[in-house]
């Protein structure tokens, strides 16, 4: 299955979690092997497995030990700033993210004064 927007968060879970268990067993592991050398509970691997919800800590780890974390450094890439982003702020990556005013408010309509 291919994952897709349109797909329900349980949907995606459920394809995760059987794409885990492919990759455990390409690599001849069991559920116990893979539970010990990742340092998580047999049963968490039985969860995440069957598509049920995990800590983000715990995915890192069973990553690390199906060597999957090459993938995993893929998913974001780093420094995703675009050049012209960076030229309109003078050369230094923006921080945070300002909400943007509503139309028909700008600051000049408002006054200490006004309730």
């Amino acid at each position: 299955m291919k994952i897709s927007e349109s797909d329900s968060d349980q949907a995606i879970q459920d394809e995760l979690g059987r794409r885990l268990a492919q990759r455990r067993i390409e690599l001849r592991l069991s559920q116990a092997d893979l539970a010990e050398q990742a340092g998580v509970g047999k049963r968490t691997v039985e969860r995440i497995e069957a598509g049920e919800s995990a800590q983000a800590t715990t995915l890192i780890r069973l990553f690390r030990v199906l060597e999957l974390l090459p993938a995993l450094d893929a998913l974001i890439p780093v420094d995703a700033i675009r050049p012209m982003a960076l030229l309109r702020h003078g050369g230094k990556t923006p921080r945070r993210v300002r909400k943007r005013e509503e139309s028909g408010s700008t600051p000049e309509d408002w006054h200490w004064d006004s309730q």
